[in-house]
């Protein structure tokens, strides 16, 4: 009975304490720092040992600017007996506060020599100097630390610390010394590196990067060197040189080639297809298995597809007929029958014969995994066809055969899209709610939108009319019938001015303009949004697409930046926020590191 009442009595301690903190911070932050003071010194008296509860009293004091009180305060715990040495640095603070440098740099090193003498105190000194800018002194503690106590290591600490302090050489230096000491560091230097590199191979903080990896490679053979100047040189989308980089690697490592398929995907996503295809080659020529060449030739034809005009494409299907004479239309090429059915029907119009061809691929023996894939590429045919009914059926399926895998997501968001295609907008939203909840990030944004543009069009008009010309004329755009879609867009925006959807359309019809090289229309549809919806969902993704529209296609640069800015100033939320930063700032002339 007595232990169920202390411990009744603790909670309800604890709980009163909690409330007082509470109402004292709220005090702090509304700027009623009297009252904020009054609870301090209680809850201070309560609890001696708290320092965060010291240093907030000594914060409330200095607000008001009762720099006396806040020095008797310090100045007492510090003669107390149990000393804390950061708060030599709170004490050395206050005199800064008051413009008094001598008396608050012998504080401060008051707290460097007391961690040298105890290295035990050393992260809350540390801290404590960073959290006041006092980056000199934090570099001088734990430098110190480390001379008096060698096991202890802060170079983590001094690396990031270095580069904060603009000290680029040293920063770089640290962190490459600390992959060399331990490779599983590599993923938090790159981190890092990240910050003061750029795709400019003439970016200084680049320059330094590559003259000390090339200085470590001459004097150490050791090919985390070697990894680390390849990554730089793909950041600089240099794939020429981070080949150079990869091939000596390979011709020490020997056997893995992983890395160099990576690099061969990186260079083809962005669109150097000459030194992907050499990569390319490479790995066709020194793949030891069956499985690695036929991945190797299945890139050269997605650089083939890239490369080669229309009125040439029947070699690529020449090609793909001589990759099947080679490795079998089986099981094991079902990746290479997708990617030929998909170019059969998207690219040659052969869709019929595409259907045809991965249904009977289809009662193969496959996997799980592959079927569901097999049968994803046949339901995307059939949308395209027009044919959502037996598409829908497909998407089923796949959702029952891989539940688990994020294959069954996509294929219910595809349900989502191809009811809205054809007007079922009532079951197209009961998908998109599921997705909205269980989702993949990426898919699940996707659902958001779609389900906003339904249900936000829905409401406006319950007969739907506007929002089934509009689904139409979507579809129209996805099957990439683009001016049979700019034509169906246009009618809509001219007989639905002013409603809930003539966004939505006038989004589109920027983007398909833009698709079309009719820029100036583009413009003036993105300006419409502005100037008619600026408070609305899509205002932000109308200042992003136009100020991307001046830099790249417009070449004015002016208006770039100014709507840039408007979104970092206006759209703090939005999904472009941080990129529209970088971009306002490079624009500037900011010196980005």
């Amino acid at each position: 009975m007595r232990c169920t009442f202390v411990l009744i009595f603790l909670f309800l301690s604890a709980s009163v304490m909690g409330q007082s903190q509470l109402l004292a911070k709220n005090y702090f932050s509304q700027g009623e720092y009297e009252k904020a003071i009054s609870v301090y010194e209680k809850l201070v008296r309560r609890n001696p040992r708290r320092l965060d509860l010291l240093k907030s009293l000594v914060e409330a004091n200095q607000q008001l600017r009762q720099f006396e009180v806040a020095e008797k305060l310090l100045v007492n715990k510090l003669g107390s007996g149990n000393i804390s040495p950061q708060l030599y640095i709170e004490l050395g603070h206050n005199y800064a506060l008051q413009e008094n440098d001598s008396l608050a740099n012998y504080n401060y090193q008051l707290a460097v020599d007391f961690v040298e003498r105890s290295p035990n105190y050393i992260l809350n000194v540390g801290k404590t100097f960073e959290s006041y800018n006092l980056l000199d002194y934090a570099v001088m503690a734990y430098e110190k630390v480390m001379v008096v106590s060698p096991r202890l290591d802060f170079n983590m600490q001094l690396a990031r610390i270095y580069g904060e302090q603009g000290n680029h050489e040293k920063m770089f230096a640290k962190y490459v010394n600390l992959i060399e000491k331990n490779p599983s560091n590599k993923p938090i230097a790159q981190r890092n590196f990240s910050l003061y590199i750029s795709e400019d191979p003439a970016n200084e903080g680049n320059i330094i990067l590559r003259k000390i990896l090339i200085k470590k490679i001459q004097n150490d053979p050791n090919i985390l060197f070697n990894e680390l100047l390849s990554w730089l040189f793909i950041q600089q989308k240099d794939f020429k040189k981070a080949f150079i980089q990869e091939k000596a690697i390979y011709k020490r490592v020997g056997e893995d080639l992983r890395d160099l398929r990576t690099l061969a995907v990186i260079a083809i996503n962005a669109k150097d297809y000459k030194n992907a295809q050499d990569i390319v080659e490479f790995l066709i020529e020194n793949s030891s298995t069956q499985e690695g060449r036929l991945q190797g030739h299945q890139y050269l034809l997605t650089i083939a597809l890239h490369t080669t005009p229309k009125e040439e494409y029947a070699t690529i299907e020449n090609q793909f007929e001589s990759l099947f004479e080679t490795f079998g239309r089986s099981a094991r090429t079902y990746f290479l029958q997708i990617d030929y059915n998909h170019f059969l029907a998207f690219k040659m119009n052969k869709k019929e014969e595409a259907v045809a061809n991965l249904k009977t691929l289809s009662t193969k023996k496959l996997t799980s995994y592959q079927e569901a894939r097999v049968k994803m590429e046949l339901a995307d045919i059939l949308v395209h066809e027009e044919k959502f009914n037996q598409a829908l059926i497909y998407y089923s399926q796949i959702q029952k055969k891989v539940a688990s895998n994020i294959l069954a997501q996509q294929a219910r968001f595809k349900v989502a899209q191809t009811s809205y295609f054809k007007g079922d907008f009532e079951w197209a939203q009961v998908q998109l709610d599921v997705l909205r909840k269980s989702a993949s990030q990426l898919i699940a944004n996707d659902a958001m939108q779609l389900s906003l543009m339904i249900s936000d069009n829905s409401l406006e008009d319950s007969t739907q009319t506007a929002l089934n010309k509009y689904a139409k004329a979507d579809f129209m755009a996805f099957q990439r019938k683009d001016k049979d879609a700019i034509i169906a867009f246009e009618e809509i925006s001219l007989n639905n001015k002013g409603e809930q959807i003539e966004d939505e359309v006038l989004l589109k019809l920027g983007k398909l303009y833009e698709k079309t090289e009719q820029y100036s229309k583009a413009e003036a549809s993105y300006l419409k949004i502005m100037e008619f919806y600026n408070d609305d969902i899509l205002a932000d993704d109308a200042h992003f697409l136009l100020a991307e529209l001046y830099q790249y296609k417009l070449n004015q640069p002016d208006k770039a930046k100014e709507l840039y800015e408007q979104i970092i100033f206006n759209f703090a939320d939005s999904i472009f926020f941080v990129e529209a930063r970088k971009k306002y700032r490079a624009l500037r002339g900011d010196d980005l590191n």
